[in-house]
């Protein structure tokens, strides 16, 4: 598959969230997560985000290097 295809704006788009650049850092910044919180347990969001976000990790595909740039970066707030 293209790689060009999976990306942060992707990924938000599939949550169903803002995913113009500004709106993923705003979202980044606004949900910095403390290093023994897991992406998958944040309390933001919903229980249907979580399983999607399970799903794809599962998957090891390329949804999971998304899944996981997100990870890094929301325990890096940036």
């Amino acid at each position: 598959m293209d790689l060009e295809a999976y990306n942060l704006k992707t990924l938000f788009d599939q949550l169903g969230l803002p995913s113009d650049n500004k709106a993923i850092d705003d979202f980044i910044e606004k949900h910095p997560l403390e290093p023994d919180t897991k992406l998958i347990d944040a309390p933001f969001w919903s229980p249907q985000q979580s399983q999607m976000l399970k799903e794809w990790l599962r998957a090891d595909g390329e949804e999971a290097v998304m899944v996981d740039e997100l990870n890094v970066r929301l325990h890096d707030g940036k």
